[in-house]
């Protein structure tokens, strides 16, 4: 097979990279919790210290197979290096970046920063729970939206009995804040 269609551009990463930094408002800063930054720091270490080693082993084996046009080890083993290295630098620029906010030193407030768990209703009366965290901590279908989301950005700086009002896709509504909770502090 002709190299030329198998070549992966450089481009992918500053394509990966912009796309991020779509993704953090400008001038603004990447908030990540401590537990996200610790995440993080354990998927680039797992990369490094166990991932690629693994990788490197097997493309050193297959190569020493000889003929490597047609090795699939070879040739699976040296795109899955790019792909690591690919996040590997991805990790690490985004830990580079972060700007680590331990929410637990809102403990007892009843307003709306980031990290807070709020419970609110809408107009219907459905009761939806949800944390803001940072951008690289989003899991959607676990009530964990970035706080750049549109309705993150509507409930900061609200407070528990608030009714706020926001521009959603299907038009504005309105939101009743119920409870407003932040984690404890850690006793060190």
């Amino acid at each position: 097979m002709n190299k030329a269609f198998v070549k992966e551009s450089d481009q992918d990463d500053d394509d990966e990279a912009a796309a991020l930094a779509l993704a953090i408002p400008a001038g603004s800063k990447n908030y990540i919790r401590p537990e996200g930054y610790q995440r993080i720091k354990e998927e680039l270490l797992q990369l490094i210290d166990v991932d690629r080693p693994e990788v490197v082993r097997i493309v050193h084996w297959a190569a020493s197979n000889g003929d490597r046009s047609e090795n699939g080890d070879y040739i699976y083993g040296k795109r899955r290096l790019r792909e690591i290295d690919r996040r590997i630098r991805f990790l690490t620029k985004r830990m580079d970046s972060a700007f680590i906010v331990d929410p637990s030193a809102h403990y007892g407030s009843d307003q709306v920063f980031f990290g807070a768990t709020v419970t609110y209703s809408n107009q219907d009366g459905e009761e939806r729970t949800i944390t803001i965290v940072g951008i690289d901590e989003l899991d959607p279908l676990n009530g964990k939206i970035s706080w750049v989301a549109p309705v993150a950005r509507a409930l900061t700086k609200a407070r528990e009995g608030d009714t706020i009002t926001f521009q959603a896709p299907h038009g504005v509504e309105e939101l009743d804040i119920l409870e407003v909770r932040y984690p404890a502090p850690v006793a060190e």
